[in-house]
């Protein structure tokens, strides 16, 4: 499976009521030999010289395979939120969107479409919508990561 190892990258974030930012993330996927890959995510927030600023982000989860062609993936992060999304995979092309979303008051509206293509050497996202409770949905974060 191309996205079993250790992903490193850059991105662009912002949403309404918040600067636009520049991320890094650190992402890996891990097996024990079973049918469910681990997944574990960290971001900081960088200065334009990429030097890390702050810590922003962590989630873990596991991605499982549903059939042939079809996958969910579980997710939880520090702020209280946990996602079941569930996707399809067309050769190395993740799509995937939100089915249920969980938060913990008094968290806001939370989804997420999210399509990524991965191959042996890179990971690339489109952006996923997670805006406060009061904006509408729009582009969240995007990024890319290359295996190290």
């Amino acid at each position: 499976m191309p996205l079993i190892g250790h992903w490193r990258g850059t991105g662009k974030g912002g949403y309404a009521g918040v600067d636009d930012f520049d991320f890094a993330q650190e992402v890996r996927f891990s097996h024990d030999g079973r049918a469910v890959l681990a997944y574990e995510s960290r971001t900081w927030i960088i200065d334009p010289d990429g030097v890390p600023l702050r810590p922003y982000s962590r989630e873990s989860g596991w991605w499982r395979p549903l059939g042939k062609d079809d996958f969910e993936v579980v997710l939880t992060d520090q702020d209280g939120f946990s996602e079941l999304l569930v996707g399809t995979v067309e050769g190395t092309r993740y799509e995937m969107s939100s089915d249920a979303v969980l938060r913990t008051p008094p968290r806001g509206m939370w989804s997420a479409n999210t399509a990524s293509t991965a191959s042996s050497s890179a990971i690339s996202s489109t952006p996923s919508t997670r805006p406060p409770a009061t904006s509408p949905f729009a582009p969240y974060m995007s990024g890319r990561l290359v295996r190290l």
